[in-house]
């Protein structure tokens, strides 16, 4: 049988809480089954959460049965001809990505960190940086689905359809994923150069190198001109990768020890940001190495914040970024992290971020504990100017009105939504507020 406790839920980020009514970990699907049955008898609701990523209350279950995967880690199927791997809902990314590598195989396209389960990345679009390749829901194949009246459905582009459609990018809102079949290629090495540059000369240069490299992305420090950028490519080897001690002083310790207590100072003394961020810059050096794709595309983040992200489309993108800057300058705000800036192609996932035009993601953050100060009021307000779309776990106010006029196919979904969950039995707070009713 599933355990059961009734312990408080929080966040990674720590800005999100809940007590749940219960808590229980399934350990195959069909107990997963017995459990919604028995929330929905109850009078409970149903939330399952992953690692607990999302800065958003998309996985809030204050009052509900809270469903943990932690039984659900299976890898069920490993299809080489088919260029498939099927795995339960709550592995990790990390033990994926190490999995397939020892298969020699890889996914295509990776965010930047790899502790999420599978579900929870591909419900909320999770995603990396690509030219043409794009999250990690747009690389599914089959989801396998418990919906509110206890059925398990499995469904693809030819079986299921629209359930497929809705379900690979779903918010949690039409039942819970118990499997994922993910799209697979024999795995490859990917080249990484990362460069410090001026903020002028990225934008200036924008649409070269986002269009020359396989996977761009920089990030840009406020309160300077200084940028670091990364350019990701494939490579036919050898494999180049930094030495370990090179490695772990500068993506761990210089990247998250000294990181977080820069930020501690910044937050503790505003004042001294604009120089920290100047130091932060240029401690950026340039650096060039070659290893296994998901090692190129993951690093650690342990420096804990919270995050909004929005995405534009593509041929707004610089003038944006241009208009950020300048609210940033002419505000009294001392910002210690840096905007982080990828890219994405147009994809048909009905909510996702990039449906129907190429897009390019606009992260900003703060760190954990620092007055948010208008900061995030004004940069969601410059991002739906330009008809920008939230990240569905990073915060946003956005409602149901707004996302329904960025979003072609958002009625589709809802109308989906009403069908196979009339009761809401999967909603939230959350979802009430973007999905509506």
């Amino acid at each position: 049988m599933p355990q059961a406790s009734t312990t408080r839920w929080s966040n990674w980020a720590g800005n999100q809480g809940a007590r749940p009514a219960r808590v229980v970990a399934p350990a195959s699907t069909a107990e997963l089954a017995k459990e919604i049955l028995r929330a929905a008898e109850e009078g409970h609701r149903v939330k399952a959460v992953g690692s607990g990523h999302s800065f958003t209350a998309i996985a809030s279950a204050q009052d509900a049965v809270l469903i943990r995967p932690t039984g659900l880690t299976a890898v069920r199927e490993l299809d080489r001809r088919a260029g498939t791997v099927t795995v339960e809902s709550g592995l990790p990314l990390a033990t994926l990505n190490r999995l397939l590598a020892a298969a020699g195989l890889a996914l295509t396209n990776m965010g930047d960190i790899e502790v999420q389960t599978v579900a929870g990345a591909t419900s909320t679009g999770t995603h990396g940086t690509g030219r043409d390749s794009g999250s990690l829901a747009a690389q599914l194949r089959a989801v396998e689905i418990v919906l509110a009246d206890g059925t398990v459905r499995t469904c693809s582009p030819t079986e299921n359809p629209e359930l497929f459609q809705g379900s690979r990018l779903g918010l949690g809102a039409l039942g819970v994923v118990s499997a994922l079949t993910f799209g697979v290629e024999p795995a490859f090495l990917l080249t990484a150069h990362e460069q410090p540059m001026r903020f002028a000369e990225v934008l200036d240069r924008f649409e070269e190198l986002a269009t020359v490299n396989e996977h761009f992305e920089f990030y840009w420090f406020p309160h300077t001109e200084l940028c670091s950028t990364k350019r990701n490519n494939r490579s036919q080897g050898p494999a180049r990768p930094l030495p370990p001690l090179k490695a772990w002083l500068e993506d761990d310790f210089l990247s998250n020890t000294v990181w977080d207590g820069a930020c501690r100072i910044g937050r503790r003394f505003p004042a001294a940001v604009p120089a920290i961020a100047q130091l932060a810059g240029r401690a950026w050096s340039e650096r060039t190495y070659t290893d296994a794709a998901y090692k190129v595309f993951t690093s650690p983040r342990k420096v804990r914040f919270i995050e909004m992200e929005y995405a534009v489309p593509r041929d707004a993108a610089t003038a944006v970024l241009r208009e950020l800057k300048a609210l940033i300058e002419r505000s009294g705000w001392r910002i210690s992290f840096p905007v982080e800036v990828r890219i994405a192609p147009a994809d048909d996932l009905w909510l996702s971020t990039a449906n129907g035009r190429d897009s390019v993601y606009i992260a900003v953050h703060l760190y954990r504990g620092t007055a948010e100060q208008g900061y995030f009021t004004e940069v969601e307000r410059l991002m739906t100017a330009h008809r920008g779309r939230p990240h569905w776990g990073k915060l946003h106010t956005r409602d149901a009105e707004y996302l329904a006029s960025v979003y072609p196919r958002f009625g589709e979904f809802t109308a989906l939504r009403d069908r196979i969950d009339p009761d809401r039995l999967f909603a939230n707070d959350y979802l009430r507020r973007v999905l509506g009713g």
